[in-house]
Formats: structure tokens, sequence, C-alpha cells
């Protein structure tokens, strides 16, 4: 594979994406995703973030198709509102990015209902969004699913027996978890599409050590984690390079159907897209398939196109 890079996004003029996350690496695909023409919805929880991150964008693409729809991961009451709205403004959805995430809280948290913190974000809600979504998806051209990973699944391990991480607790163990899944349900999620006939494809990507707030933002600035990120800058590559996996998956007519891609040095951990290697764990059909229908039961809906809304 060459150095793709954001010069060779294609044309996305006449389609429609939608991305989780309002900064970091969501801010910078969302961009660089209405820079080439597309119609952009970006998705947080926190308006006045979500404002910001439409202005920023409208700052550097004048005239980019961009909007701001309130989403809250943690909630799946607010996944099922965001999916309602799309869904009634929208004939079709072209690409989704399930790219927002958080990252190491010291403490144990859960969402709103109550789910882990890091289970019920990173993954849980993204499960259930699309989900909400897949009947937008399945009417879309080249219709593409593209889920956010981690380096951190190749040490992640689903604990079927603490799913939730109740009894036990250690923040990186939870979001190794959480990465994986997602992973998982990536490699899952295009069996299922391609036997059901769906006609979406579901791609996994990973930014690799990256430049973003996550370790700001959860373990805080004072932790272990966050004075590395702060100290160390240097070790982590630029956001806007991070980004390039999953926009190489979301626009490039060579990201293969249930693929998976992250940067192709120092152990994928900088760099430019490349295939990533696939942690033996997520290569476990029989677990992929029991995590798929956990979720399901979890969330308490199935995927498919034919979800009532």
């Amino acid at each position: 594979m060459t150095k793709w890079n954001e010069t060779d996004i294609s044309d996305q003029r006449g389609r429609s994406a939608v991305v989780t996350g309002t900064g970091g690496l969501g801010l910078e695909t969302a961009l660089l995703l209405a820079r080439a023409g597309c119609n952009v919805t970006i998705a947080g929880r926190n308006p006045q973030k979500g404002a910001d991150a439409v202005s920023r964008v409208q700052r550097a693409v004048p005239h980019a198709a961009m909007r701001f729809e309130k989403l809250d991961l943690a909630d799946l009451s607010s996944v099922f509102s965001f999916a309602r709205r799309m869904n009634s403004d929208g004939e079709s959805l072209d690409v989704l990015v399930n790219n927002a995430g958080i990252m190491v809280p010291p403490e144990r948290q859960e969402t709103q209902d109550g789910f882990e913190l890091q289970f019920g974000t990173n993954y849980l809600g993204h499960f259930a969004l699309t989900a909400q979504l897949m009947p937008l998806l399945s009417k879309g051209t080249d219709a593409r699913v593209v889920t956010v990973s981690s380096v951190a699944a190749r040490a992640g391990k689903i604990n079927f027996d603490d799913i939730n991480s109740k009894t036990h607790y250690r923040p990186m163990e939870a979001y190794s978890q959480s990465k994986l899944a997602c992973l998982m349900f990536a490699l899952e999620l295009q069996d299922r599409s391609r036997a059901a006939g769906w006609g979406v494809s579901s791609i996994a990507a990973h930014p690799g050590i990256s430049r973003t707030d996550l370790l700001h933002n959860a373990p805080g600035r004072n932790s272990v984690h966050g004075l590395a990120r702060t100290f160390l800058w240097f070790l982590f590559q630029p956001v806007a390079q991070g980004a390039l996996p999953q926009l190489f998956a979301a626009t490039s007519k060579d990201a293969k159907s249930g693929g998976y891609y992250g940067p192709d040095r120092l152990g994928e951990t900088r760099g430019h897209p490349q295939p990533a290697r696939i942690p033996p764990q997520a290569l476990d059909r029989v677990a992929c398939k029991r995590l798929w229908e956990v979720s399901e039961r979890m969330t308490e809906l199935p995927i498919g196109p034919t979800w009532d809304l």
C-alpha cells in the first residue's frame, strides 16, 4: 500500500456521514470528510463542544455541509432519540464512524443503564447506534460502518462472567476489553451483513498512539496517564495522522469489507494506513457470536435493516 494520506480522500459529494465524537479524531475525521464534500453530522454529548466543532470546520471549509446532533453514548435513551431524529430527517446514510470513546477513568463508573462506563460507551453505545441506523445504512450507496478499535485490543479479553467489571475493575483492562469488543463487533457485523444481504460493509480501524485528549479527560491531567500525555507528547503522533486509518476505511476503494486498518510504523503506533494485525482473540468466531448475542440482550435490540424504530 502506498503512503495514503488526506489528499487521497475521494470526492464525497452526494454522500452523508455520521461521526461520533466532537473532538480529537472525530473532529479531524468530520473536517476531512466535509472538505471532500460529504454532508456530515457530528454527534456528541456536549452541545457547546458540538457548536465549537461545527464552527471550526466551517472556518476551515466555508461551504461545509456540517451539523451537530446531541448524542450521549452512555445513555441508551439518548442513542434511541438520536436515531429517531436521523431516521425521520434522512432517506439514507452512507457512512457511520463509531469513533467516540472514554479511556481509563481511575474509579469504576456506570452509564445511565448500569453498564461499566468504558464498555457501555465505547462499545455498547455504538452497538445500539449501529442497530438503530441500519435501516438508513441499508439504503446507502457503498454504505460503510467504521468502528474504531485500539492497539490496546491486543491485550483485551472479553470477561463474559464479569463483563461490566463489577467484581474486579482495573481501568486499562476494562478499556482493552471495550476496544477488543469494538473489533469483534466489526468483524461479526461484516459476516452477518454478508449472510443477510444487508449491503453494508463493516470495517475496523485504529489510530495507533495519537495526541488526543482521551488521557486528559477521563483519568485527568494529574494522573500518571495524563502526565505522560502532557510531558511525553512527542511519543504521540498528531491527531490528523491518527485519523487517517479510519478515513481510509470510510472512503478508500481499496478498503476491504471486514478489514482492519492502522498505522504502518513502530508496531502500528504511527504512520500511514495499512492492514492491521488482528489479535487472535478477535478471530474466535464462537466468542464473536456470543458477544453479539450478549450485546443484543444488554441493549434489548437486534441489529438489522428491518428493526422497527
